[in-house]
């Protein structure tokens, strides 16, 4: 196997995603300014939440970093950052942004490349709307049939949840999510077995996030934004906010799928 390479530079576009994080096996990531695509791993298996739970400190659980699960696959990795000197971040969101009316407009208003991590039972109804947004630069991916806490139950079921979203996205928008976020940050070596099941490439989870206050919190380092930090957001008007501090520590919004990339000819 080998790691993440650097590919040629090129010009990255204007967006806001999430990170990276070397592979094993045969895929390999690559990062569009000529750095190495190598991300930061996310400390734990459980990161404490999406915004519509408490957040908690568990540091259980197990943490793909590419690897081998014991049977001859391989795992995709668990990452919070893409590692890259572009001033850029990635803002994520876990349903419940798309019932606020605002915030397609706001996507729309200033061509956000968001990406948003939908559930089928939570956002089903709002498939429609969101489809919409995605030529201003809105991607889709994966958080579970259901938002079942993952975590501890068994393959088939972890297996389900995944898969079974991964078909509707398909079935409903035509495309393939390579991207998965277990909910409440919450994971096991089963959830990244099952993933690598269902075509997942990363489990991407967030090194910073806004809390009830609106306030950015951090699940790790120091407590500033940092070129590649995976953001995890809600709620149209903290969204303006955390433009607003973005913009004030000389950093951009960036797409996670134009740092995120899987090149079919690694070996």
């Amino acid at each position: 196997m080998r790691r993440g390479r650097s590919r040629p530079a090129g010009t990255a576009l204007a967006a806001l995603a999430a990170l990276l994080l070397p592979l094993t096996g045969c895929d390999r990531l690559t990062a569009p300014t000529g750095q190495a695509a190598a991300g930061d791993p996310a400390g734990g298996g459980d990161r404490g939440g999406d915004r519509d739970t408490d957040r908690s400190t568990g540091r259980g659980g197990g943490r793909g970093a590419g690897g081998d699960s014991g049977r001859g696959q391989a795992l995709p990795p668990v990452v919070d950052h893409v590692r890259t000197t572009d001033p850029v971040v990635f803002l994520t969101y876990d349903d419940g942004a798309e019932r606020d009316p605002a915030f397609a407009d706001l996507v729309r208003e200033r061509h956000l490349p968001v990406t948003l991590f939908l559930t089928d039972t939570v956002t089903g109804p709002a498939y429609g709307d969101l489809v919409r947004l995605r030529p201003y630069g809105a991607s889709l991916q994966n958080h579970t049939l259901d938002h079942r806490s993952l975590r501890g139950l068994p393959h088939a079921g972890q297996r389900a949840e995944i898969c079974g979203q991964q078909t509707k996205l398909r079935s409903r928008f035509g495309v393939r999510a390579h991207l998965f976020r277990p909910p409440y940050g919450r994971y096991d070596t089963t959830t990244l077995r099952a993933a690598a099941d269902c075509g997942i490439t990363a489990i991407v989870l967030w090194r910073a996030a806004l809390n009830a206050d609106g306030e950015l919190t951090y699940t790790r380092g120091d407590h500033r934004l940092h070129p590649g930090d995976i953001v995890s957001v809600d709620l149209t008007a903290r969204t303006e906010r955390v433009l607003k501090t973005i913009e004030e520590q000389g950093l951009r919004v960036a797409s996670l799928d134009d740092y995120l990339t899987v090149s079919p000819s690694g070996v």
